[in-house]
């Protein structure tokens, strides 16, 4: 990698926002059924900073690593998350990483998206809430549809539900 990526483009297909949250995993595994079942490609996107990001392998004390390290660091720990979904095997799944607030990052994904899914509730913010604030921005200024996937909702999954339902959750 010799520049760092700031932007993901897509065409067509299911965007993931994930930050390694129980939430991003239920999102995932939500959008990987849904995209297999439309026979259409999941695109997982995680923006990122330094002080969000893991160390990379060449970090050390007094030694701050060139960004691609970080970049890299980044897309190994969301591949990690990915594999450890337990997806189907046959969907299509691509990890992406950009460097970039992640609301900016998702809203820039979106433009070529069918859908954006995210979880409710990230890693950061206040637990009392009921939509984090990237949930809330993407659902007012996103391009395409947006699907919040609340953890632990303990509604039905929207296979199962009746004709003219619009139930998420599990």
């Amino acid at each position: 990698m010799d520049e760092v990526r700031k932007v993901v483009q897509v065409e067509g297909g299911v965007v993931v926002g994930h930050d390694g949250s129980k939430c991003a995993q239920e999102a995932l595994r939500w959008a990987a059924r849904l995209a297999r079942r439309a026979d259409v490609d999941v695109h997982v996107v995680r923006a990122w900073s330094m002080t969000t990001a893991p160390h990379p392998a060449t970090w050390e004390p007094g030694y701050v690593p060139p960004l691609p390290d970080w970049e890299q660091a980044v897309l190994e720990e969301l591949t990690a998350h990915v594999a450890a979904a337990g997806l189907d095997p046959a969907a299509r799944v691509t990890c992406h990483v950009v460097h970039r607030p992640p609301v900016q990052g998702l809203l820039a994904a979106a433009e070529g998206a069918n859908l954006v899914v995210v979880g409710a509730r990230g890693r950061g913010g206040f637990s009392g809430l009921l939509l984090g604030s990237v949930s809330d921005q993407l659902v007012h200024h996103a391009a395409c549809p947006v699907t919040v996937v609340r953890t632990g909702a303990g509604g039905r999954d929207f296979t199962t539900a009746g004709a003219g339902s619009a139930v998420v959750g599990e």
